[in-house]
């Protein structure tokens, strides 16, 4: 059973790196690509199995993209799939007792809260231009200092409440396996049927909240007002 907060850790050349969470990373990539390939690999018209789970997921996460991002956004349908199926998998990982979750380190959460937030501002700039950047300064200049916290906050706020309720799931897990006697599995199975729902909505939050700030950059004006 694993150690939650103790990590193995490596070096190379000069820079640290968390060998444990950089593993169960790769892992979840190799998940997700599995069940992308078994959803493709015999595609139906009348889909069946993975190929309808994911279709399912696909068809929802394009109305949601359609919906807050408008027809500009559309573009961003693939990456929003694989932000939320890889989240996803991640905070389902560690409820396996030996395994843990790459969302249970703050180094994930943070650089993907990062990754979205970069992305946000170039395709705003990229998209937009001066008017994206003038929005900064609006409804008077002085608000540039309010809108610069706000934007400092983002990664913060993204990153530690998903990073918050995953390693808090696994702690009590954990508790519960060595507290819980044998023969008394109902607690565990309860627990352990909450932290596969907080999972699912954890992954669905940060989603959600990633498009929100993404509809900034790539919603057109008027689709706004």
């Amino acid at each position: 059973m694993h150690e939650i907060g103790v990590r193995e850790v490596v070096h190379f050349a000069g820079l640290t790196f968390n060998w444990e969470t950089l593993c169960m990373t790769w892992l979840t990539m190799a998940i997700v690509i599995l069940i992308s390939w078994l959803a493709t690999r015999n595609l139906k018209m009348i889909p069946t199995g993975w190929q309808n789970v994911v279709e399912i997921l696909v068809s929802w996460l394009d109305t949601q993209v359609s919906s807050m991002m408008g027809k500009r956004g559309l573009f961003l349908a693939p990456f929003i799939m694989s932000l939320f199926m890889f989240l996803l998998t991640s905070n389902w990982l560690g409820l396996i007792p030996t395994l843990s979750s790459p969302t249970n380190d703050l180094n994930t959460t943070l650089g993907l809260a990062l990754l979205v937030v970069v992305l946000v501002h170039v395709l705003g700039v990229h998209m937009k231009g001066g008017h994206y950047i003038a929005h900064f300064f609006k409804p008077t200049p002085v608000f540039v200092i309010i809108n610069a916290i706000e934007e400092i906050a983002k990664p913060i706020t993204l990153s530690f409440r998903l990073f918050g309720n995953i390693l808090a799931g696994e702690i009590l897990i954990i508790i519960l396996l060595k507290l819980m006697p044998i023969w008394m599995p109902i607690p565990s199975v309860l627990w352990l049927a909450f932290s596969i729902f907080v999972g699912g909505v954890q992954a669905f939050i940060f989603t959600m909240l990633s498009m929100a700030y993404l509809a900034n950059a790539v919603k057109e004006d008027e689709e706004e007002s």
